[in-house]
């Protein structure tokens, strides 16, 4: 069983948990998502919630139906997705990270450093 944040929904948190599998590569371009009724076991959590994340999928455009075979990843959303991402962590992200920076008093070299020792 999953242990699910209690401040955003659950089918938001499945929905990013699935766009996150197709950035990290665990799910591929042109692969089968797992059906509603495996996922909603597995989980433990109603098919209804599983479907509205899987709907919220089909409505951006990174899966599609394929009638009777299930929900399929679409060829170029992980560069899609990934664009996407890039821009709102820039937007919404970077800022607040910018600020304790500088508040921090860190320089690009201290920076760097420890990008270095990350591996990055």
């Amino acid at each position: 069983m999953k242990h699910w944040q209690t401040d955003t929904p659950i089918y938001i948190q499945l929905y990013q948990q699935v766009i996150q599998r197709i950035l990290d590569g665990h799910v591929k371009e042109g692969e089968a998502l797992p059906s509603v009724r495996r996922v909603a076991a597995e989980y433990e959590v109603n098919p209804i919630t599983i479907s509205k994340a899987y709907q919220m999928l089909q409505d951006e455009m990174i899966v599609e139906k394929q009638r009777g075979k299930g929900l399929f990843v679409l060829p170029g959303v992980q560069e899609k997705i990934l664009v996407r991402e890039r821009q709102m962590f820039l937007a919404d992200e970077w800022p607040s990270i910018v600020q304790k920076i500088t508040r921090l008093g860190l320089s690009k070299d201290d920076l760097l450093l420890a990008l270095a020792q990350e591996g990055l």
